[in-house]
């Protein structure tokens, strides 16, 4: 089985240098995919690139 690496919302945050409510309203908008664990969301390193691709053109990442 693979396992990817997962970042915590605040990990995720710390990242990219938004704040940890950001990135819940990105993934509750579906911008940014992420996995449920719980009460917890996890972002994978491949869906965190993604996003970061997706965006790349994007002078600043707006809520």
């Amino acid at each position: 089985m693979l396992t990817l690496p997962l970042l915590t919302v605040h990990e995720t945050a710390e990242h990219l240098k938004v704040k940890e409510s950001t990135i819940r309203t990105w993934i509750r908008h579906g911008r940014l995919r992420a996995i449920k664990f719980g009460r917890e969301w996890r972002v994978t390193m491949k869906d965190l690139e993604r996003f970061l691709n997706e965006n790349a053109n994007q002078s600043a990442i707006m809520d």
